[in-house]
């Protein structure tokens, strides 16, 4: 027995050094990556310089997108679709979103989107903007990141892949699914709502974790910015100068955050705190890699790949529309230099010190500041413990997470008389003992060690070299995946024909506005003339979704239609300080996810099935509309929506007026209002679809969603208050639609079942499609309930174009007031008042079964039909010669 005890040990051991011989020598296998980005202009960098490195060193597995900071959810997964589609990576998985909440108990629930901070998230997707109120959402922000400056479209191939409802991977099934098939490294490069659910919802999956690397925060950093030249005269005021952080539009309340980690602070602290070792890369170390203008230059003259056209396009747009001349001492690496710093770690094994070629290291013990000083208070900024028996996730209530939270841009707890600000939400602190963690931190740039080169940081020379490397280039861009691409214009000939009623439609970019537009293009341009259409972004799409609209034209032949783009505020909510940002007390209605902007700014993921325009927004301005300095192509500036007015009204013959139909918030048509008597003294008619009128024995409730105490409100007014009082007790004539109407013809069955009777035009097939997917959505998922409200938004194209003795239409005139008297449970009532409402013909009734016919029939007349019916069929035009 002995004996053959021994002879197993032996076998053993001689089949145990077998093994070990037959690895020696074989290269490690390639470091897994998870990437979690916000999708900024610099996240794009970053995800670039990572796909370009060696695939037997680093394997990207996955990107998932954090929705609560620099861009919106729908624009951000396709561009990442296009960047991968460019880089021939489809294999990678990319995940956005999700339809979870947490409940009040602190249960989490499974496929949390991320679309809220943790300390705001409830049981679904809409909700208030506390700390990303903070970031820009027009151009210089949002809506530059969400079509990168225009370029998104005008650059990248669009591939098979895209967003669509219900089947798109949410970020919480790619975390699952990556981390738990074994050892993986996260870069996180926005905020950390993502990665912080996952940790606190998986406990389990994070020894699969190996490191976090982190773009956020500044430990001892000190903002370069903002700062008095030394021999400025004594009226200089510096502003960030000197600061731990770098929210510039919010320094003077909180001086100590960055951008992302004030995202979500209880999900950094999450992050940070979890056990799993840390790799910081803060402004500390950011700050002192600026980019130069040696480093542009040589990037400008060293275009030799797709993905380096893709990245000096992006910055040379950023540079030239910057707000002042100190672009190059502004605009720093940040996340791109974490991609560097990052790798470059990675390549060393037992590597615990750091060492890499691009950044000094030291380790710190840190932590992130979630609340206030002093603790324990009950102020009611606190979600976490406000208005509870036990503190939500079993918080402890005198804990370092009790105290104020600040609760948005301008928190009065925040100011310091003749100081700067005292909140430090998002503040990556140093602090002694417990209380903070071992961390490894970057404190600055590494210096180019070829000392003869102009630029002066070695990741510069790096990021180069990667990007311009032969290996694992792009394939094509938009133009050049196709060998016979052409831009062509499609304006019609209206020579000889007396044009009809001159009409400017007004949209929020709602599925219902997108196929009232329809209707409105195939009425005989001798009936409707439509002159312009104005976008009001403060509804149902955000603002990048403009260039959906481009598109619909497009397909209609009727690219001759200026679009302006109106204000991505409603009247009174921008910043008195700062206007670019703002508050988001009327449009926190809207859900983020399922149902709301994610589809609305996708329209339902088929606006990529239509015809690519050669018109799209972009970020080019010029110094004669009040920009620093010209771009390089002013001419493609995106005109907003009062300029297009003025064009409009210069354009008019005389004793000729225009009709407006809104569909929409009416904050452009209250701001045409306001600008100029002269100007808006042309409008003919106003047709308002909206408001919801309720006479004495009628009690049913408005459309308001996600706001439990606004029963009686219609979402359209309700979205802009202040607006719609404007506009209604203006002299002008007014027509209404409203909600209780609207609700009489919103069957979806009545609608398909005329669509399958009319004639198969493109624009009617298209029409079909949308309707038909509302439908199925409706009935499939409480998330998307609501759908029929856009089978109303038609109405007001029909009744303005439609034969009224054949819809049977009955009108009332009644005195109408609206409440915008800033009470959250009252604003945007539309009231019947005979002291103060001013006259309102108010629609009553009509035909519905005539309403669904007229809409169907229309789009299936054959005349003014489209011309170029979808992009597949721009897809095999361009494909072979003509």
């Amino acid at each position: 027995m002995m004996i053959i005890q021994r002879c197993v040990c032996i076998c053993a051991y001689i089949l145990m050094i077998g093994l070990l011989d037959s690895t020696e020598g074989r290269p490690p296998p390639p470091r897994r990556i998870l990437l979690d980005t916000d999708v900024d202009t610099d996240d794009l960098f970053a995800l670039l310089y990572i796909l370009k490195l060696n695939r037997s060193e680093f394997d990207l597995q996955a990107v998932t997108i954090n929705t609560n900071a620099w861009t919106n959810a729908g624009h951000a997964v396709n561009q990442i679709y296009d960047l991968l589609y460019m880089m021939g990576r489809d294999n990678i998985a990319v995940g956005v979103g999700g339809e979870g909440g947490i409940l009040e108990d602190g249960t989490i629930l499974p496929n949390v989107g991320g679309y809220h901070p943790i300390i705001q998230q409830g049981n679904g997707t809409s909700g208030y903007c506390r700390y990303r109120q903070a970031i820009p959402v027009g151009q210089g922000g949002i809506l530059d990141i969400d079509s990168n400056f225009g370029f998104r479209k005008s650059f990248l191939p669009q591939g098979k892949r895209r967003y669509s409802p219900m089947r798109q991977p949410t970020a919480q099934q790619v975390m699952i699914e990556k981390i738990s098939r074994g050892a993986i490294t996260v870069f996180l490069i926005g905020a950390h709502t993502n990665l912080g659910v996952f940790i606190m919802s998986n406990p389990h999956l994070k020894k699969n974790i190996e490191h976090i690397y982190i773009m956020g925060g500044g430990v001892r950093s000190k903002n370069p910015t903002g700062c008095c030249p030394k021999n400025s005269s004594s009226s200089c005021r510096p502003r960030q100068c000197g600061d731990r952080g770098n929210i510039y539009t919010d320094y003077t309340y909180n001086p100590y955050a960055e951008f992302n980690i004030f995202g979500d602070p209880f999900a950094a602290y999450q992050v940070i705190h979890s056990g799993i070792p840390v790799t910081l890369v803060p402004l500390d170390a950011t700050n002192t890699i600026p980019i130069s203008s040696n480093f542009f230059q040589q990037l400008e003259k060293n275009q030799h790949t797709y993905e380096a056209q893709y990245c000096f396009k992006s910055l040379k747009m950023a540079r030239d529309t910057w707000f002042d001349e100190n672009f190059f001492t502004s605009y720093f690496m940040w996340d791109s230099f974490l991609s560097g710093v990052a790798t470059s770690i990675m390549l060393k094994p037992n590597n615990e010190n750091g060492d890499n070629e691009f950044a000094e290291m030291k380790y710190m013990n840190i932590t992130v500041i979630t609340s206030n000083e002093p603790y324990g208070i009950s102020d009611g900024s606190n979600p976490f413990f406000y208005g509870f028996k036990k503190p939500k996730f079993g918080l402890d209530r005198n804990g370092v997470h009790s105290g104020h939270v600040q609760t948005g841009l301008r928190d009065p707890f925040c100011v310091v008389e003749n100081g700067k600000g005292r909140c430090k939400d998002g503040y990556t602190e140093e602090v002694p003992g417990r209380g903070g963690v071992r961390v490894l931190v970057a404190v600055r740039a590494k210096t180019n060690r070829d000392k003869n080169s102009s630029l002066n940081r070695e990741y510069f020379r790096s990021f180069l070299n990667v990007l311009n490397s032969k290996h694992q280039t792009g394939k094509f861009n938009f133009t050049t995946q196709f060998p016979h691409y052409r831009e062509i214009l499609y304006k019609p000939d209206f020579k000889g024909i007396k044009l009809g009623k001159n009409v400017v439609f007004d949209m929020d970019m709602s599925a219902g506005d997108f196929l009232a537009l329809f209707y409105l293009l195939k009425l005989p341009v001798e009936q409707i003339n439509i002159k312009a259409i104005l976008v009001t972004p403060n509804g149902w799409a955000n603002a990048a979704t403009i260039d959906v609209v481009y598109d619909l034209l497009h397909m209609m032949g009727r690219d001759d239609i200026p679009v302006g783009l109106g204000d991505v505020f409603a009247l009174n909510q921008s910043d008195p300080v700062f206007p670019a940002v703002g508050d988001c007390m009327y449009k926190k209605a809207i859900p983020h996810g399922s149902g709301g902007f994610l589809d609305s700014d996708t329209l339902y993921g088929l606006a990529r099935d239509l015809p690519r325009s050669p018109r799209r927004y972009t970020a080019e301005n010029s110094v004669k509309f009040g920009a620093p300095r010209n771009t390089s192509n002013p001419e493609l500036r995106q005109p907003l929506a009062l300029e297009i007015w003025q064009s409009v009204t210069k354009s008019l013959e005389s004793g000729s007026k225009v009709t407006i139909l809104t569909n929409g918030p009416l904050t452009n048509i209250a701001q045409i209002i306001l600008s100029n008597k002269n100007i808006s003294s042309l409008i003919q008619d106003i047709f308002v679809v909206g408001g919801h009128i309720t006479s004495n024995n009628e009690t049913s409730k408005g459309n308001v969603m996600n706001i439990d105490s606004n029963q009686y409100a219609e979402l359209n007014i309700f979205l802009d208050p202040l607006a719609a009082k404007i506009v209604f007790n203006s002299r002008f004539n007014i027509t209404l639609i409203p909600l209780n109407v609207q609700r009489r013809v919103s069957r979806f069955r009545k609608v398909l079942e005329a669509l399958r009777l009319a004639k198969k035009t493109p624009e009617a097939l298209f029409a079909t499609r949308l309707l038909s997917r509302l439908h199925r959505l409706k009935n499939t998922h409480p998330r998307y309930r609501h759908m029929d409200i856009f089978l109303g938004e038609i109405l007001g194209a029909v009744i303005l174009g439609g034969n009224t003795s054949f819809l049977k239409t009955s009108y009332e005139v009644r005195n109408v007031e609206v409440v915008a008297n800033g009470a959250e449970s009252e604003n945007g009532e539309t009231n019947i008042d005979e002291n103060k409402g001013r006259l309102v013909k108010v629609l009553q009734d009509l035909d519905c079964l005539a309403y669904y016919h007229s809409f169907a029939n229309q789009l299936g007349y054959g005349k003014q039909s489209a011309v170029i019916r979808s992009f597949d069929e721009q897809r095999r035009l361009w494909s072979s010669a003509p």
